[in-house]
């Protein structure tokens, strides 16, 4: 009896260290925090919780309206993850981000047109 009252107590602790945080997304070069689902997180997009967002000075978004109710939840203990390595995660990221061509035109000079193709090309090379 004892030993079921000593596992219930212990189990009782490990599981009040657990905390809730939202995670919310910015982009690489915005200042602002997101829901998943916000259109601005098209070509960029980085999970990060919202109390830690609020600390380095992020502010919410005016169209999709983060908040702390209506954001995804992830349970971490202590800091850490619990979610465990996905093959999703550690697959490579798509290439989101405009850079520009790498083809040459006729003159010899490089290309001045932005693309997204994996092969770094534009339309025309």
């Amino acid at each position: 009896m004892k030993t079921i009252r000593a596992i219930c107590v212990i189990l009782f602790l490990a599981s009040s260290f657990s905390v809730l945080s939202q995670t919310v997304y910015t982009t690489k070069s915005g200042e602002k925090y997101h829901k998943e689902n916000c259109r601005y997180l098209k070509y960029s997009k980085k999970a990060i919780s919202l109390d830690r967002a609020k600390q380095l000075g992020y502010t919410a978004c005016k169209v999709c309206k983060p908040t702390a109710t209506n954001t995804k939840s992830k349970k971490t203990t202590n800091g850490n993850s619990l979610s465990g390595s996905n093959k999703s995660d550690t697959s490579k990221p798509k290439k989101t981000t405009a850079t520009q061509c790498t083809g040459k035109t006729k003159t010899g000079k490089r290309c001045k047109r932005k693309t997204k193709n994996a092969n770094g090309r534009c339309y025309q090379h």
